[in-house]
């Protein structure tokens, strides 16, 4: 397919490349920006802000508790199950530094899920808030898990606002169940001691692992995309290609409410504006809107990353229309679609356009943005992202022609070296180094993607994916289940919602029964919202139910 985007709708200062090797690792760029910008504030969480040049200090000395301490060696596999707090950038470049490769972990995640990211990516220490320990103490045992370090919310937040944080959160609002995990650590004593270590400098390669990033699949469990450091860094620099025009080294404050366990925050938010030298303002917990709006009053912010559900929560929360929106130069969604209503709104609010962007955890995630000079919302994903090439597969393996539709495929150096440990599934997305997304799109003639279908069954629930075998499976385990499928269906807020079909062994099973089933084993946004029961599901002749027939 021709590059037509490139002649018809590049804005003249984005560049039709980047260097992909820019840096040799993420390790590389750490240094460099850190370094640049040692004065600057690069995190901040609940009023307490630290340094690019603070953060290196205790991101070094907590690489060397895991390197001499717990004596993790390049390679191993370091999981972090934290939300966003100053805990989470400490320890995720700690790891880089030490030469690990990071598994970022839902905190939310039920003990069934949990156990199967700690096997599947053999991890072999972790990052734990205690808020969720009681989960990891039901599964651990089964895990290949030998040391856990353990933090609470407030713990970098200085003596005596840490020490009221933990307070409440653990006797006030009693948000830490019961656990018990013997032979933890916690992370401040492994920050303080690892400031008396020597880190031995590990050498890093583009080629070396940098994530094993969990997605799932459309068939079976989820997967671990294996990025690799040359990945992530040519996906940082693809992401600053398309904004840095709007934007100032070393001026700017980038609102993260995202979770940066999920990839989308992680590169956009985390990484790409460390680059840029900007603040990234932590949200904890952006479901309490009234206490999120409140924290946005507090700053001049220039930027903010969301998915439909986030942007619209916020137009729909009281005093966020008041807000100082005068800073203000970029608004960028992402993890599902945007809704016009949802688009036009926030511009006439905030007075800029909400750029919308499209990515999947095997591309890191960047592969289409609106470019940063569209005047409004046009509901397209943009255009490719710097040196990237996508074209659109029609069934019988021949290219589509200008306008039609068909499966995406993309090719770049953002794309994922494969799943980890499933070779299988790795050859039926990567073909000759292109990747088969599964989403059905078209190219109009100036070289604008619009998402029409998604030929694989996904189901996107605020920006999250949600695959229907995982809720299937976990329905027939009810022991008066005989077959059961999901399907996702239109939902006002959360873009989609689950519902489930079931087939009963007996007419006793009722649906208050199954959900609660299901939330035991499933984290909240995959658990079904309707439960439909019936006599039988449609198949094909070799017996495979037919979700697009109950869609």
């Amino acid at each position: 397919m021709e590059k037509i985007w490139l002649e018809k709708s590049y804005p003249s200062d984005v560049p039709f490349e980047i260097d992909a090797d820019k840096y040799p690792s993420l390790v590389a760029m750490f240094h460099k920006y850190s370094t640049k910008y040692a004065d600057k504030t690069a995190f901040i969480n609940m009023g307490v802000g630290i340094t690019y040049q603070e953060l290196a200090t205790q991101a070094t000395a907590f690489a060397a508790y895991l390197q001499q301490d717990l004596g993790l060696q390049k390679g191993d596999k370091f999981a972090i199950m934290v939300p966003n707090c100053l805990q989470y950038p400490i320890a995720l470049f700690g790891a880089l530094l030490a030469g690990l490769t990071v598994v970022n972990v839902n905190p939310l995640y039920t003990a069934r899920e949990l156990e199967h990211q700690l096997k599947d990516s053999n991890a072999k220490a972790m990052l734990i808030i205690e808020n969720f320990a009681s989960t990891l103490e039901k599964v651990i045992d089964k895990t290949p898990v030998e040391r856990v370090i353990m933090t609470s919310l407030g713990d970098r937040l200085g003596f005596v606002k840490g020490a009221i944080v933990n307070s409440v959160v653990k006797y006030v609002k009693k948000m830490v169940p019961a656990f018990h995990l013997p032979n933890t650590i916690r992370f401040n004593k492994a920050v303080s001691e690892g400031m008396n270590l020597n880190l031995s400098a590990v050498e890093l390669c583009g080629d070396d692992l940098a994530f094993l990033q969990y997605t799932g699949g459309t068939t079976g469990p989820s997967k671990g995309a294996m990025l690799t450091h040359r990945n992530m860094v040519a996906n940082l620099q693809q992401a600053k290609a398309a904004i840095s025009p709007l934007l100032k080294e070393g001026e700017e404050l980038i609102v993260t409410a995202l979770p940066l366990y999920h990839i989308f925050a992680l590169t956009a938010n985390c990484l790409t504006f460390f680059t840029l030298g900007g603040s990234n303002l932590l949200i904890t917990n952006p479901r309490d809107m009234p206490n999120f709006v409140k924290e946005l009053s507090k700053y001049p912010f220039t930027a903010i990353t969301g998915v439909n559900t986030l942007f619209n929560g916020l137009l729909n929360t009281q005093g966020f229309n008041e807000l100082d929106f005068s800073h203000l130069k970029m608004s960028l969604g992402g993890g599902m679609a945007v809704q016009r209503p949802v688009a036009e709104r926030w511009q006439n609010i905030t007075g800029t356009r909400l750029l919308e962007g499209y990515g999947l955890t095997e591309c890191a995630p960047l592969v289409t943005l609106s470019p940063y000079n569209l005047t409004a919302y046009d509901g397209s994903i943009g255009i490719p992202a710097s040196s990237t090439d996508i074209k659109i597969m029609l069934e019988d393996g021949n290219e589509a022609p200008l306008g039609e539709s068909g499966e995406m495929w993309v090719k770049g150096p953002q794309v994922m070296r494969g799943y980890y440990n499933c070779p299988e599934a790795t050859d039926e997305v990567l073909k000759e180094g292109w990747l088969a997304t599964g989403d059905i799109a078209f190219m109009d003639e100036k070289g604008f993607f619009t998402i029409v279908d998604r030929k694989k069954d996904m189901i996107i629930v605020s920006g999250f994916n949600v695959y229907p075998n995982e809720i299937e499976e976990v329905a027939v385990m009810h022991e008066d289940v005989l077959e059961a499928a999901a399907i996702g269906v239109p939902h006002d807020v959360s873009g989609e919602m689950v519902k489930l079909f079931v087939v009963a062994k007996n007419e006793t099973l009722d649906e208050a029964t199954l959900i609660k089933h299901c939330r035991e084993n499933l984290t909240n946004y995959k658990v079904p919202k309707i439960v439909e029961f019936r006599k039988e599901l449609p198949k094909t002749n070799v017996g495979k139910i037919l979700r697009r027939e109950l869609r």
